[in-house]
């Protein structure tokens, strides 16, 4: 794993970091297809979003931000995996990464921080699923022990065209 960076702080999200984070995410919104949302969201809309994920508890938030200007460099989650009661041991984790903070080990630091906060939780497993083609994504959650468990092909409709999602798991 890349060294730890000190220009990088990675902290529970907060209700001021709302803006900023909506904004990153509508960028993969609008540009890729690595969500499968096809409609930006205003902050308001992605309150209920940020009020699911307190600073305890198995459903978290985890912010990078850059040390000096405090500017939003990523984030990750852990949110419910489904929502039937049994599967209440189980998470689906995500990593958003800003378009220029790319290949300086956010990712990496977000979920050290994400699985750091996880550890003393009632959970069994973490699952993520991963867009493809999404390289940078797949050796993340790889090397944070999560194994191949299958691809649901052409399973959403985005840009005019058809993606596959791969599925990993990770034991908790």
């Amino acid at each position: 794993m890349p060294p730890e960076r000190t220009d990088v702080q990675v902290r529970p999200g907060a209700e001021g970091d709302l803006e900023a984070l909506t904004d990153l995410y509508n960028h993969y919104v609008r540009e890729t297809p690595i969500t499968f949302d096809t409609a930006t969201v205003t902050a308001e809309e992605r309150r209920p979003w940020l009020l699911s994920h307190p600073e305890d508890g198995p459903y978290r938030l985890m912010v990078a931000v850059d040390a000096d200007s405090q500017r939003i460099l990523g984030y990750a989650t852990s949110s419910p995996y489904r929502a039937k009661p049994a599967y209440g041991t189980s998470v689906e984790t995500t990593v958003y990464v800003a378009p220029r903070a790319g290949r300086r080990g956010i990712g990496t630091l977000l979920y050290k921080a994400l699985f750091a906060a996880l550890a003393g939780q009632d959970l069994h497993r973490a699952y993520a699923g991963i867009a493809q083609p999404n390289t940078a994504s797949t050796r993340l959650h790889e090397r944070f022990g999560f194994r191949y468990v299958g691809t649901y092909r052409e399973v959403g409709r985005k840009f005019g065209r058809y993606w596959d999602v791969a599925w990993y798991e990770k034991g908790l």
